[in-house]
């Protein structure tokens, strides 16, 4: 198969967490397991770190291994989802796999396939991790994808686990209560692997006091620590509480020589190492145009506080999100003096974009709608002047379109 014919088979075949939602989540790690057995264990054979939160993750995962880069290691950096192309899931020093590799890798593992019920995250997680072990890196920053303790990534067993925000997102199946997710955040604690928490929070450090105590883990809370005000190539005031659970990590990280200046450089220079894309992106002037993922109420929350901080005449919001959002939760946190502009993402979960302004215009928000993000992102850059703003958000996938 050419690159393409096999993407299009690991995405038609195997169930997808993005497109299909609750139905591809699994509930246990038989299927990764096996997988692994398959493959020879690949994920034995490398040093890992392991993130998993709310928010957060992607950032810190991308700013780790911008610093370890820096150090001169060979960094693997696992993330999910993508946003333009499935290669971005895997790269080594923030070059993606190539395409052949992911074209042989599924030829070489086809009977497998057919024989064994895997889901794409499964697969994907396989393919990073023999990837990894085959080119030999030094050390790989594993992003969970969902959840952590039955994540497809938990196989592994890092040198240090770090947890950032929590908050409540994919409450059908991580649980209903901020206890109860950090519950499940707090399954990537291993025993006598020191694990760091980015944010102090009364609901959630005892559930991870307990559970790091049970597995003899030494646990850090990162914002407890006091560490020098670097400048971070990252837009966006919250990537400082991203930096500090970073900055922790890489304190308990052991037989890794890092010095101050890698510590700058990768926090500069986390774009260019590594090409992350989607947080406080700025992709235009006169207008500004910012696009960010931020999907769920922390953090967009997190985004909306620094919009107020932004100067400009006119606000203009381009906004989509998935079916399976509460929004009624979301929207009191949105400036009502913005002109919207409504949108559906092109995925089978995406949320009617009439159904998303109904319900902001039963609050008296303003907006028009339209029947895909490109066609409300055009309205948006017609109608804004010189002076004024775009943001772009409420989903991945709405931002991916606009890319």
């Amino acid at each position: 198969m050419t690159y393409k014919e096999t993407l299009d088979w690991m995405f038609a075949q195997l169930p997808m967490y993005q497109n299909k939602g609750k139905v591809a989540f699994n509930s246990k790690l038989d299927g990764i397991i096996s997988f692994a057995d398959h493959l020879g264990e690949p994920h034995t054979k490398f040093k890992s770190i392991h993130i998993a939160g709310t928010n957060g993750k992607g950032s810190s995962s991308h700013l780790l291994a911008s610093i370890l880069q820096e150090a001169g290691y060979k960094v693997g950096l696992y993330t999910s989802p993508h946003l333009k192309d499935f290669r971005e899931r895997i790269r080594i020093n923030g070059k993606k796999i190539s395409k052949n590799w992911v074209v042989d890798f599924i030829a070489e593992n086809q009977s497998y396939f057919k024989t064994h019920n895997l889901s794409f995250f499964e697969m994907t997680v396989g393919m990073a991790f023999s990837y990894f072990a085959e080119e030999l890196v030094d050390i790989a920053i594993i992003e969970v994808g969902l959840g952590g303790r039955l994540d497809s990534t938990n196989i592994i067993k890092p040198e240090v686990s770090l947890i950032t925000n929590i908050g409540l997102d994919h409450t059908d199946m991580l649980g209903d209560t901020i206890p109860l997710i950090a519950k499940e955040k707090a399954g990537i604690i291993k025993t006598n692997v020191p694990v760091v928490i980015s944010e102090f929070n009364e609901e959630t450090a005892p559930v991870f006091k307990s559970i790091a105590n049970e597995r003899g883990a030494d646990i850090i809370f990162a914002d407890e620590k006091e560490y020098p005000d670097y400048k971070i190539g990252l837009l966006g005031s919250y990537q400082k509480k991203n930096v500090k659970g970073v900055l922790a990590a890489l304190s308990a990280l052991k037989h890794f020589k890092v010095t101050t200046v890698n510590i700058e450089l990768g926090l500069q220079r986390v774009v260019e190492n590594t090409n992350l894309m989607g947080r406080w992106q700025q992709i235009g002037n006169e207008p500004t145009i910012i696009c960010d993922t931020a999907h769920n109420k922390e953090g967009i929350s997190l985004v909306l506080d620094q919009l107020k901080e932004q100067d400009f005449n006119e606000l203009h919001i381009v906004l989509g999100f998935v079916k399976d959002k509460d929004i009624s939760k979301i929207i009191s946190l949105f400036p009502k003096n913005a002109r919207y502009y409504f949108c559906k993402p092109k995925i089978f979960r995406g949320l009617n974009e009439n159904i998303l302004a109904d319900l902001f215009y039963q609050l008296d928000f303003k907006g028009n709608i339209y029947e895909s993000v490109n066609k409300a992102f055009k309205a948006a850059k017609k109608a804004a002047k010189t002076n004024d703003f775009i943001y772009v958000g409420g989903s991945n996938f709405v931002v991916s379109e606009i890319l």
